[in-house]
């Protein structure tokens, strides 16, 4: 695909971001749109391998290794480099509901396992992707879809984050009358309240998306708790279908001591607080509650939601920013345990890390320390936190555990913690209610591909079904639950 020879004459160039500097100065999305030319060189480079990995989506390790949503990358690559967008388009739609969410935020598992990545830089899919959608709405393409006819069947989605939105979607498409629940009191759920505005434009991106489900057909309920504002029973007795997409809400804790004390929250505490204030305040450049602003703030967790805390604070204006790993720090290139086509498991820097480092001189990331307590005044504030640099090594037990190193003890300045460390699974009420089942790690017992509860017309996808994980993961979860149930309403599925 692509220009025959492209892989040997262009360099691999990413669309260009707004300096650290100067970014941080505002809420607004980062990246800069390439240009044509541009686009079209870097689609170029894909290389028509012959077999190609970027599409298949499978695990290895425990970890994506190509699409999980198996975009047909090589023939949207090659339409670009053709100057055939709105081709390309229609080839992107045929697998991705929303590529102008994952364009933005996936952190594309297909360039982990793209051919040319084995010897060189690999293609810059996700970029790619990103301008063909945006291309999609600019150009007027992105027009209302709705279905030829109706069938009758009336389906709840519960959850408005990217499994509820792909299924809703899915299943509108496929003629029934689909009404989404979401107890934010605006939908998007993960997409609008758990990544922030600089890297996901919630006006722009995310309600211009709903707004155009909305044409089509799909209804959205927002401020609305099922078991709370709406019982269960009325929900069951109501919808032919019911399809769980809560996410993964429960965070983990860290509970050390002085975990009471004021200043110590969960990251989604302060994050989805600061995306509301924000849309409240239409970005007045006022605070939200739990902010930043001259404060020593310690992230204590990595990952995207330990990224985006660290984003988040020096935007408030921080006094400094610590991010707490206890993990070591990856290798510079791949590991020989860590071969291609597996997600390459390797240092990097992210927006956070780039704009702590342009404003303090490094990256903020300690490694291989763990937070031992939490120290506060006499009002009960915080004031630090004690850390002391680990090693990993086996326990009585015979498992590998974090050992302390008592002689590297010290007390890190915050008045701000964030605890950025992942979610343990969906909670727990409505599922009991319902009589829903979950599996040891409490997640909703439904497997891949038939994604059934053991209730009859209840049906789960995403992180409430799979645990934490991707926003791309999400969209394949909630396709593949709209087919099942569509085959459970109809007798059969045309649904892809």
């Amino acid at each position: 695909m692509g220009k025959p020879t492209g892989f040997l004459e262009i360099e691999r160039k990413t669309v260009s971001e707004i300096a650290p500097l100067e970014r941080i100065k505002n809420w607004k999305e980062f990246k800069i749109h390439a240009s044509e030319a541009h686009q079209r060189a870097q689609a170029a480079r894909c290389m028509d391998c012959g077999t190609p990995f970027c599409h298949t989506g499978m695990l290895f390790s425990g970890m994506a290794s190509g699409c999980p949503i198996n975009n047909l990358i090589p023939e949207f690559n090659d339409l670009i480099y053709k100057n055939r967008w709105r081709e390309a388009l229609d080839r992107l739609l045929k697998t991705n509901n929303f590529p102008e969410f994952t364009g933005r935020v996936c952190p594309a598992p297909c360039e982990g396992s793209c051919t040319l990545g084995v010897i060189e830089p690999p293609v810059t899919i996700k970029n790619n992707e990103c301008a063909i959608i945006d291309r999609g709405w600019e150009e007027g393409w992105m027009a209302p879809r709705s279905p030829a006819k109706r069938t009758g069947k009336k389906v709840a989605v519960i959850g408005s984050g990217p499994s509820g939105l792909s299924c809703a979607d899915q299943l509108n498409q496929a003629g029934h009358l689909v009404t989404v629940y979401e107890r934010a009191d605006r939908p998007g759920g993960l997409l609008m309240y758990g990544i922030p505005n600089m890297k996901l434009d919630k006006s722009d991106v995310v309600l211009r998306r709903i707004r155009l489900m909305e044409e089509e057909g799909v209804r959205f309920v927002t401020s609305c708790e099922v078991g709370k504002d709406i019982s269960a029973d009325q929900i069951h007795q109501e919808y032919d279908a019911i399809v769980f997409c809560t996410g993964a809400t429960v965070p983990r804790d860290l509970p050390i001591p002085g975990r009471e004390l004021k200043g110590v929250h969960f990251a989604m505490e302060f994050l989805s607080g600061n995306t509301r204030h924000l849309l409240d305040s239409q970005m007045d450049g006022s605070l939200p509650d739990i902010h930043a602003k001259g404060k020593n703030v310690v992230v204590i967790g990595g990952g995207d939601t330990g990224t985006d805390c660290v984003g988040t604070s020096i935007r408030h204006g921080a006094l400094s920013v610590v991010q707490l790993e206890i993990m070591p720090r990856p290798p510079l290139q791949r590991t020989p345990d860590n071969p291609w086509p597996e997600w390459p498991k390797v240092y990097k820097m992210d927006y956070g890390q780039e704009e702590a480092a342009a404003l303090q001189g490094a990256d903020p990331r300690h490694y291989l320390v763990m937070s031992e307590r939490f120290i506060g005044d006499e009002n009960g504030n915080l004031t630090g936190v004690e850390i002391v640099d680990i090693e990993w090594g086996k326990d009585a037990s015979g498992r590998m555990a974090p050992i302390p190193k008592p002689e590297s003890r010290r007390v890190l300045p915050a008045q701000l913690v964030t605890l950025a460390m992942g979610f343990l699974g969906p909670e727990q009420g409505i599922l009991k209610e319902l009589g829903v089942t979950t599996d040891p790690r409490s997640n909703i017992q439904a497997q891949h591909g038939a994604f059934k509860t053991n209730v009859e017309g209840i049906f789960a996808a995403g992180d409430c079904r799979r645990g934490q994980s991707l926003v791309v993961w999400a969209i394949n979860e909630g396709r593949g639950a709209a087919r099942e149930v569509d085959r459970f309403l109809m007798g059969v599925s045309h649904l892809p």
